[in-house]
């Protein structure tokens, strides 16, 4: 059973490596191709559109190939098209690429948290943050990574592929270790490809929805607010986004043990009380040092929530967990994809403060979700 949590937590840490490695060199890919901000903002948009729309599918492809096959096959493809970006011939095409990418990274994404669902089963207790710390992990270091090779200078194509071989050889050692869940052509076969959530695991999705949205927000909008509502420093601005981002992962770390304290109920409605507490202290006290602390609550509330979502909906009785799981994080991920812009729309109407209200009351609507939901 060690074995197989290690490599899936391996698939993880491999997804958030890449991820933060080319997400760091974005000024660097923005100069290459003489591209603007609002060209940069298409370019991510297109990444989320294709992952969004490959995830519906997610589950079929899965039951067709098992999710073992299809987490190895992403994480591959995943590895080799990153070092593609700066080889690109114009910018349309580097669009088009980054939709490609969206693809991959939608399938891996449910393909991973199916293989995290069979593993935890083997241990019949709550695991699934444990799995999604790495992922923080592998961003954490990713970041530092690329950091490194900016500062050494070093040119994108060199860059990501280091990281690439980095990648492919810690997925050449996960595949020897992870699940062989055996394909069933014969499953399904009478349903749509395209599933959304049925009525059992739509509160479910829109709990995922609401985090994710929070998470969005606060990954494109932390700094922003730290700047010009909270007024803090150029320097001081991007610790928030940092308070977060360590309070995600340290959450993610803990989170198991406390699940399996607390159960699941608990720990979305106390999750939903922690985020909607730190983010009203942010916009009620719009201080720098005060902001910090309400942002890291945010991370800490957020942390365990999509994790544990991923967890009832692979763990559901009526569906197949890589179906379910498909559905729950189409819905999650779109609040993901619609958070930032809708944010920034409110804001250029509004200010940016009343734009993460709307925020904050997505945390209610969380918590109540939470104190609606019965385990089963």
């Amino acid at each position: 059973m060690l074995r197989h949590r290690i490599a899936v937590k391996i698939t993880f840490f491999v997804n958030g490596f890449i991820l933060a490695n080319w997400v760091a060199r974005l000024p660097r890919i923005q100069e290459l191709y003489g591209a603007d901000n609002g060209d940069i903002g298409l370019v991510l948009f297109s990444l989320s559109i294709g992952a969004v729309a490959a995830m519906p599918f997610a589950g079929w492809v899965i039951i067709k190939n098992g999710s073992r096959s299809i987490s190895l096959l992403t994480a591959i493809l995943y590895s080799a098209v990153v070092p593609l970006i700066p080889l690109m011939p114009n910018f349309a095409a580097l669009v088009a690429l980054y939709f490609c990418i969206g693809v991959i990274t939608g399938m891996y994404d449910v393909a991973i948290n199916a293989q995290a669902v069979m593993v935890e089963r083997e241990y019949k207790r709550p695991i699934m943050t444990s799995f999604h710390a790495f992922f923080s992990l592998g961003m954490m270091l990713g970041a530092w990574s690329a950091a490194l090779f900016t500062d050494i200078r070093v040119d994108l194509e060199s860059h990501f592929l280091i990281v690439a071989g980095v990648s492919l050889a810690a997925v050449a050692w996960a595949s020897r270790n992870l699940i062989h869940d055996k394909p069933d052509p014969g499953a399904h076969t009478d349903g749509p490809l395209f599933r959304l959530p049925n009525a059992s695991l739509i509160s479910v999705g829109v709990i995922a929805f609401c985090c994710m949205m929070g998470e969005g927000a606060m990954s494109e909008w932390t700094v922003n607010f730290m700047e010009n509502i909270a007024r803090s420093t150029k320097a001081l601005a991007p610790i928030a986004l940092s308070a977060f981002a360590t309070a995600m992962t340290l959450g993610r770390f803990f989170g198991d043990g406390a699940r399996a304290t607390f159960g699941d109920r608990t720990m979305i409605i106390l999750g939903g009380i922690l985020a909607f507490a730190g983010l009203s202290l942010a916009l009620v006290i719009p201080l720098p040092y005060v902001s910090i602390a309400g942002f890291f609550l945010v991370g800490l509330g957020l942390s365990t929530i999509v994790p544990i979502a991923y967890s009832i909906a692979g763990n559901t009785r009526e569906l197949p967990s890589s179906v379910a799981l498909a559905m729950v994080t189409t819905v999650g991920y779109s609040g993901f994809l619609i958070g930032p812009p809708v944010i920034g729309f409110i804001a250029d109407a509004h200010t940016l403060r009343v734009a993460l209200t709307v925020v904050a009351a997505l945390f209610i609507v969380m918590t109540v979700l939470g104190i609606r939901y019965k385990s089963k």
